[in-house]
Formats: C-alpha cells, structure tokens, sequence
C-alpha cells in the first residue's frame, strides 16, 4: 500500500499502460478494500479510502470518460481530498437498499446525517466532518446516499488507535438511525497505515 497523501498527474498512467495492468490492479485492489469495508447497521456501508483506492479510482473514471487532460484535472480535483492527509481517517458511506421506494423513504427520514458518524477509540470519540461542496442533504430534508466523510485525529488519539488492542468502533448516532459496529483488528490494523 502507498502511504502518498495526492494523487498528481505523473501518478497517473496514459490508457495504454493501464489498460495492460488493469486485471492485476482490480484484484490488488479488491483485496485492499476487504478490511477497509466496514457495515453499520442494516443499510450503511463505511469504505474507508487510501491513495491506493483513489488511483484506481481516478484511473476507471479515465478509462470510462476518455476525457483527456481536461478530465484529469477534475478527476484530481475531485478524489484528492478523499486521500487521508496523516491524521484523518476519510471514508465513503453509502446507504444502500435495492427496493426504490424504500430508500426513498429512509433517506427522507435520516436528512442531516453527514453530522452524525463517529468514530470511538477507547471511549474517546469523535464527530466526522462532512466532505465541503458535496450535497449532503437536500432542502426538502432527503439525505443523499453517499456521504464523503472526514475523521480529524490528534497526535493521543492516533497514539491509541495504532495500537493493537485498541477499541474502535465506528457508528452512525441520527435519531432515525442508531447503530454503532466494532472495527475488527484486521481492519484497525489496515486503517492504521492512513496515519502517522
């Protein structure tokens, strides 16, 4: 895994030589992101990012667009803020339910949810911060279903977290959705590395 906190035009490869490492890059990848997934509750789904994810990331949308350089300078734009910066956690939630009228109704009931994920380490907790210029939840009060997601961590709580008998849990504390889940070793163990 790399430990680069931007991803810069140089990271990025022409399609060509993408496209020749793509299958192998895909199974990296999906391997990476099993103990970076975590559920809370029955429909939130916490993906927490690294460089590695948004390399990809930035390369699929690319290969997919075809949008050149303009493309790429959005796309830059776009994931780099989703790169953990040393002392963050950042994570992707998405509250996924297939029924569309149901997840229709639930995001109407869980607007304002951006300011309700927290992240506990041994009893000490702390409050995300929603992604900037991302909607989060509509003016009819409907909240969308991914949320870009910060954890702000000082040097005693990055203390705490790196070591191995930490207590973490992440958790989603909105009054219409209550649930909180225990990040399992592997997985504090790899969110580890995003900070220093």
């Amino acid at each position: 895994m790399t430990t680069k906190t931007e991803l810069t035009k140089e990271d990025i490869l022409d399609l060509a030589a993408y496209e020749e490492i793509r299958i192998q890059r895909r199974a990296e990848i999906a391997e990476l992101k099993k103990p970076r997934r975590l559920s809370v509750g029955p429909y939130a789904t916490f993906y927490f990012e690294c460089y590695d994810t948004m390399w990809y990331q930035v390369h699929e949308m690319l290969r997919i667009e075809k949008g050149g350089e303009e493309q790429l300078k959005d796309e830059l734009l776009a994931y780099n803020p989703l790169i953990p910066n040393g002392n963050e956690l950042v994570a992707t939630v998405m509250f996924e339910i297939d029924d569309t009228d149901k997840r229709h109704l639930f995001l109407s009931d869980i607007g304002g949810v951006e300011n309700s994920f927290v992240l506990e380490i041994d009893g000490d907790s702390i409050t995300a911060t929603p992604e900037d210029d991302v909607e989060r939840t509509n003016e009819a009060g409907k909240a969308s279903s991914v949320q870009f997601i910060h954890f702000q961590l000082s040097d005693a709580q990055i203390t705490k977290f790196k070591k191995a008998d930490a207590r973490v849990m992440v958790g989603i504390n909105h009054p219409n959705y209550g649930h909180m889940t225990i990040l399992p070793e592997v997985s504090r163990a790899a969110l580890a590395q995003d900070i220093q």
